[in-house]
């Protein structure tokens, strides 16, 4: 049985995050990166993009594209703290999870899928509960192997899913240009163009095969293998999660800051429990509203050590609430915890609120079972063993 992969890719993911920050800027066309003329765009949304502006660009040439594009400088904590909420959402409907960078991933499906009645379903549900959950678009391909996926979540954005079997990539795939062909060099395109190989169905070609392996080397068989579908449909999967969260969907509004307060206290509570329960510790703590108005924000701070005790959680918590706090009413709160790393791994030094793990003794007896013979010593002993051999 063929599995069954989605490519699952956020939509313009920084500029669209940054419109989850400030939902003025929606509509207007506006790109994440330097502010400086000389710098250059990590991104554009897609009203900027129909200026011509995209990622890599100058900024001096992208204002001569669009003058009245607004630039933001990126707050790349911000960015990670939501990818990894939207990994934690995705790890609802499967563990087989690879991540490729930090707005786009492979998920395994194949058992899940089969529960639905028609498969579309499923995607239309990630895709319509991301949406709801983070207020952020995705682009779904889905295939039976890994480039397939990949190639399909890129023909309709955004917004689309796409299905490319086997049996339609002759129809699908083959008429597209070359220039679509994931992980072909930019460099290596007009080579192949010179040779009149121009689209992927002339790629494929067998009368071609010599000719590109001429130009790609050893590479190029594995790339022509994975136009015809004869590639990976196996995910490079951690069993170790990067973050945490828990939210809940209120049927009443919340519009006091008592109430809010009370709601994430309960839910801090309860992550820092789960947390506590499964040796985990975390660093950045991040929370999320959502006003009546299905407009999101997503606020996140980075705390100076690990932890899984909930009254430091809680205060970031707090402090988040106090600083973004409007009298609009809320329906939805989640509470995040990100930068995940199991307690053993955490070396660290006590807080009020929490005991110390190991002492030194501890730490020095574990290292030195990790070697041969007693490796490790602290500078006390040895100052001992000195003071005894004088």
């Amino acid at each position: 049985m063929a599995r069954v992969l989605f490519h699952i890719d956020l939509n313009a993911f920084f500029a669209s995050c940054e419109e989850l920050k400030n939902p003025d800027l929606k509509g207007k066309p506006m790109a994440v990166g330097s502010l400086s003329k000389r710098g250059v765009l990590s991104t554009a949304n897609y009203e900027a993009r129909s200026f011509g502006v995209h990622s890599a660009m100058p900024v001096y040439e992208a204002l001569k594209k669009c003058p009245e594009l607004i630039i933001v400088q990126g707050d790349y904590n911000y960015y990670r703290s939501i990818s990894a909420q939207f990994f934690e959402y995705l790890r609802k409907y499967s563990n087989l999870l690879e991540p490729c960078s930090i707005d786009e991933c492979f998920l395994d499906v194949t058992e899940i899928i089969s529960h639905y009645q028609r498969p579309l379903d499923l995607a239309f549900e990630i895709q319509d509960g991301v949406l709801e959950t983070l207020g952020l678009s995705v682009s779904i391909g889905v295939a039976p192997t890994r480039f397939l996926a990949k190639m399909a979540s890129d023909m309709r954005k955004p917004k689309g899913i796409t299905v490319l079997r086997k049996k339609e990539i002759p129809n699908k795939l083959f008429p597209l240009s070359i220039d679509r062909i994931v992980g072909l060099g930019k460099k290596t395109i007009p080579l192949l163009k010179e040779k009149h190989i121009e689209t992927i169905e002339d790629f494929a070609n067998p009368e071609n095969e010599q000719t590109v392996l001429q130009i790609l080397g050893r590479n190029g068989y594995a790339l022509i293998q994975k136009v015809k579908g004869n590639s990976s449909d196996k995910l490079e999967v951690s069993s170790t999660r990067k973050s945490l969260s828990l939210s809940r969907t209120f049927e009443y509004d919340l519009y006091t800051i008592d109430e809010v307060l009370e709601k994430a206290r309960l839910l801090t509570q309860q992550l820092s429990e789960k947390m506590i329960r499964d040796n985990q510790m975390g660093q950045l703590v991040s929370l999320s509203l959502r006003d009546t108005e299905f407009h999101n924000i997503v606020r996140s701070k980075n705390l100076s050590h690990y932890t899984n005790q909930f009254p430091l959680m809680f205060q970031a918590i707090q402090n988040l609430i106090e600083e973004n706090f409007e009298p609009i009413g809320y329906r939805h709160i989640g509470v995040h915890m990100g930068s995940i790393k199991n307690q053993e791994q955490v070396l660290m030094q006590p807080t009020i609120f929490e005991s110390p793990l190991h002492d030194t003794d501890w730490i020095i007896d574990k290292l030195n079972k990790k070697t041969e013979g007693n490796v490790f010593k602290k500078a006390s002993d040895l100052l001992k063993e000195r003071n005894e051999d004088e």
